[in-house]
């Protein structure tokens, strides 16, 4: 059954030879990350079911509202990884500092970043959510981390991925190789490889991004999203398509499959956060992917993976996927954000003119 099948432990296991100082403890991490997917994936396809719908009375080190399913998550995570002796110490979204390990349990040699659930606004409403995770060296291996010590650039991962939760479940990942996507064959409980070197098309037509914040986006960003509207008859010379999902594991999965950009860049709407997604938990790791298939992830003024982080839970604009057009919107931020951008596509005719009564 599994003659022309390569498993991810086999994966792993031949990715090792190339690392012939390698002892196996990051393969062992990434196998204990995958086993936390799969019981999430098992948690989440029940739903109702299994009691995992619906939010709790209780917010996250965000402010925002959890619901089960990302308090089980997060649970899933830690019991999966704290006793192999492998890690140092974790760092979840969900949790406002690095989770210290059981003392009973030996520290080793990495630092495990992660998002439990990103999504979780799609869960009540069945559309795909999944998990995101990095994993670092430790500064100091066999002690208990710091939160100093999680404050490394993207540049320091050594390996990073997601599992997408959807009608398939997926683990896609990177160890600095390219990047490999496996699906869990639920009769044999494994995670299979189903796609390898994965490569995101330089060019494109389809982009996302959150069009409800508008009003709050910068000149570079109108000016982009302008242009992709206009179609042929503008300066593209092409029609695009929008896509948004509102789960960050979808959208990367969406480009990694097709191709595409994504767009969640700075905007005004909370002078406090210079963005939105985090950059540990989600910025880094995913770009990281990204690059690893060839593709772009920036700011839109720098390298997602030079920034050096101030903070864990540090937030920060995210646009990725493919190279062209993310080269485009940078050059549009070294244009127009230091003077105002007018629109003119829109000045006569189309769908954001405002009207003055």
């Amino acid at each position: 059954m599994l003659a022309d099948r390569t498993t991810l432990t086999q994966f792993l296991s031949e990715e090792r030879r190339h690392h012939p100082a390698s002892d196996g403890d990051l393969n062992s991490v990434i196998l204990e990350v995958a086993l936390a997917c799969k019981a999430v994936a098992d948690r989440a396809a029940f739903g109702a079911l299994r009691d995992s719908m619906g939010k709790i009375d209780q917010t996250n080190v965000h402010g925002e509202v959890q619901h089960k399913l990302d308090v089980a998550a997060n649970d899933y995570f830690l019991r999966a990884t704290e006793r192999s002796g492998r890690l140092a110490g974790m760092a979840s979204e969900e949790l406002d500092e690095p989770y210290v390990l059981p003392a009973e349990y030996p520290r080793g040699k990495y630092l495990l970043v992660f998002d439990p659930l990103d999504g979780s606004s799609n869960i009540d409403v069945n559309v795909s959510v999944g998990s995101i995770f990095s994993i670092l060296r430790a500064p100091e291996p066999g002690v208990d981390a710091t939160t100093q010590d999680f404050l490394q650039p993207g540049t320091a991962q050594v390996c990073a991925g997601y599992a997408l939760y959807g009608p398939a479940t997926m683990l896609v990942v990177t160890v600095g190789r390219g990047v490999h996507v496996f699906t869990l064959d639920r009769a044999l409980g494994e995670f299979v490889l189903t796609r390898e070197s994965i490569q995101v098309p330089a060019r494109t037509s389809e982009y996302a991004i959150n069009s409800s914040n508008r009003r709050f986006w910068e000149p570079a960003v109108r000016r982009y999203v302008d242009e992709c509207q206009a179609g042929r008859s503008g300066p593209r010379h092409k029609d695009f398509n929008m896509r948004w999902i509102a789960s960050l594991v979808a959208e990367t999965h969406r480009i990694l499959t097709r191709g595409g950009v994504f767009l969640y860049p700075r905007d005004t709407k909370d002078p406090a956060k210079p963005g939105r997604l985090r950059l540990l938990y989600e910025a880094n790791p995913v770009a990281f992917l990204i690059e690893q298939a060839g593709g772009v992830a920036s700011t839109g003024r720098e390298r997602i993976l030079d920034v050096v982080p101030s903070g864990l839970h540090q937030r920060i604009p995210l646009i990725f996927g493919a190279e062209e057009e993310v080269a485009l919107i940078d050059r549009y931020h070294r244009e127009h954000n230091d003077r105002p951008y007018d629109s003119p596509l829109y000045g006569v005719r189309g769908l954001f003119r405002v009207s003055g009564g």
